[in-house]
């Protein structure tokens, strides 16, 4: 990254100084590089010399003075290339500005990069997997797993642009109380509409949608389920109910461009043994005892753990963390992946201590799992909040958001905030046709360099992103400042996708693609871009616009949302 370009130029500025006797030769660690957050103080700073001067006491039992150790290291640091000025700015912090000659020949980098534009190494193949959504399969996603899809999904997508190997994986519930409490509902309506008088067990399943269900059933297979056991009807329609609702989850999350690489099923488990098999062994090892008619885990052995947990009833049926261990045995120890990260809602997080539990009991360093908690979303419409759906009476759905505000929409407001921050997901913004829709903005950006670029093409200007010739003396005359302002706020990507990866949340693309619109609308107020008396000057205008245009589709790219030619 041009973070780590910086850093190695002042890591190697201290040794230089080291090497001509200008400082004491103690180890220093290296300099940490940031973003000031004053523009006029340059594009990066360092207090590598603070921390030098820590260093050189500690090694030495001597004071030092900072400004005297940032005046060596700055000798050291060649203005030519990379860095345009070096600056010396209060007790001792080194500010470095980029060269303009170095933004100039950038925007040809960028435009080149095209949709792997930010694209970072730090993942260097590593195999992750996440995991989200994971909705129990008995109906329709509730309007707040939206939240989960995206996130998962984004994250996804910036792990795989920061070189990591990714697998989407959706959990499927599909064994255990609810899954069966959603058959026996499902077969209660089956009769229901056979005329046949039949009750909807407790705590199952009573919305209007297990009606379309049981006639989608009931369409394939007529009275069949009338004529057989009840026993044998059930586990049929277990199959055909999983199989309805596993497509209509695939086509509600498709609506906002979800798609996963693997749909696990969690009675996959059961059927291969494996349940079994890894409570046997964690038996052997002491991780499981019985007592009270029933097997329980012993997570009070391990940290941040009070108490035991059941992982099988005294009626002889698994819990639901009895299939928890043997998924994540099956996800780290027969699949190998080197990490796994489970994004969950905020409800969830008295769990997060035992599933550190199971990794250390399964013999896995804790720390290769990890739980992204996300908290709740409120819908707000007209000013109030809206929970129920108009249609059906029920609860609001996924679908029913995404169709009334787009999927774009859901996707964005959904992700401009860190994930423990609650959402009032706004849906009158999010359809409104004005600035103050970030959506839209956003977008609108997107479209309107699409259309000066259509414009200058139909005045006979080369728009074409392939090089031409004189590109380079065309480049060098971007010397306004808002030209120079864009360039680096499209080389700020790479450093996003690091922090989005940092703290597994990409809440911060949202905010930099609003900055991103934003530079580029005051470069378009400042700098008339197609003028037929500055041809070449308008090929470098026009070649600045195709890279925004470039980092504009790639951030709405990676949050999974369209970058439209025209709206």
């Amino acid at each position: 990254m041009l973070r780590d370009q910086i850093q190695e130029i002042i890591s190697a500025a201290v040794d230089a100084a080291k090497s001509a006797g200008e400082l004491p030769d103690v180890p220093i660690a290296p300099p940490a590089i940031e973003r000031p957050k004053q523009a006029e103080h340059g594009d990066f700073s360092t207090n590598i010399a603070l921390v030098t001067t820590a260093a050189v006491k500690q090694a030495t039992g001597e004071k030092a003075n900072p400004r005297q150790i940032a005046q060596a290291i700055v000798g050291h640091i060649p203005v030519d290339g990379l860095v345009g000025a070096v600056e010396l700015a209060g007790p001792g912090f080194i500010n470095i500005r980029l060269s303009q000659q170095f933004l100039q020949t950038q925007v040809r980098a960028i435009i080149d990069a095209g949709d792997t534009l930010g694209s970072i190494d730090r993942g260097a193949g590593q195999r992750w997997q996440v995991e989200f959504v994971s909705a129990n399969p008995t109906g329709p996603l509730h309007y707040g797993g939206a939240r989960n899809a995206v996130l998962g999904d984004a994250l996804a997508s910036v792990l795989t642009a920061a070189g990591y190997e990714v697998e989407r994986e959706f959990y499927v519930n599909d064994a255990g109380n609810q899954f069966d409490l959603f058959v026996q509902s499902l077969y209660a309506r089956y009769l229901q509409l056979h005329g046949q008088e039949a009750t909807i067990p407790e705590g199952g399943y009573n919305g209007a949608y297990m009606l379309d269900y049981a006639r989608q059933i009931q369409a394939e297979v007529g009275d069949r389920y009338l004529t057989i056991p009840r026993f044998e009807a059930l586990q049929e329609m277990r199959a055909k109910g999983r199989a309805i609702v596993l497509a209509d989850l695939q086509d509600e999350l498709g609506l906002i461009g979800v798609k996963f690489d693997r749909w696990f099923s969690e009675k996959s488990l059961y059927d291969e043994g494996l349940v079994e098999q890894v409570l046997s062994d964690l038996t052997e090892t002491g991780d499981i005892g019985e007592w009270d008619g029933a097997r329980w885990f012993l997570a009070s052995k391990y940290p941040k753990n009070e108490k035991d947990e059941v992982v099988v009833r005294t009626n002889g049926m698994p819990t639901y963390f009895a299939s928890d261990i043997a998924y994540h045995y099956d996800k780290f120890v027969r699949r190998g992946f080197d990490r796994v990260v489970n994004v969950w809602a905020v409800d969830h997080q008295g769990h997060v201590p035992r599933m550190g539990a199971i990794m250390a009991a399964l013999g896995l360093e804790p720390e290769r799992l990890v739980i992204v908690l996300y908290n709740l979303v409120k819908l707000i419409r007209d000013g109030q909040e809206v929970k129920m759906s108009k249609r059906s009476g029920d609860f609001l759905t996924l679908r029913e958001v995404a169709e009334e505000v787009g999927a774009d929409a859901v996707r964005f407001l959904l992700l401009t905030r860190s994930p423990e921050s609650g959402v009032d997901f706004d849906m009158d913004l999010a359809v409104a046709q004005k600035n103050d829709n970030p959506v839209y903005y956003v977008q609108y950006g997107h479209a309107r360099i699409c259309s000066i670029l259509e414009k200058a093409a139909g005045e006979g200007m080369p728009t074409a992103a392939q090089p031409q010739p004189g590109d380079a003396d065309a480049l060098a005359l971007l010397v306004h400042p808002a030209e120079l302002d864009l360039v680096r706020k499209i080389l700020e990507l790479e450093e996003q996708i690091d922090f989005a990866v940092e703290k597994l949340s990409p809440h911060n693309l949202t905010h930099y693609a609003l900055d991103l619109a934003r530079t580029f609308s005051s470069f378009y107020e400042q700098c008339r871009v197609v003028d037929g008396d500055q041809p070449a000057l308008t090929r470098a205008r026009l070649l600045l616009s195709l890279a925004a245009r470039t980092a504009l589709a790639r951030v709405l790219g990676l949050m999974g949302m369209a970058a439209p030619e025209s709206m």
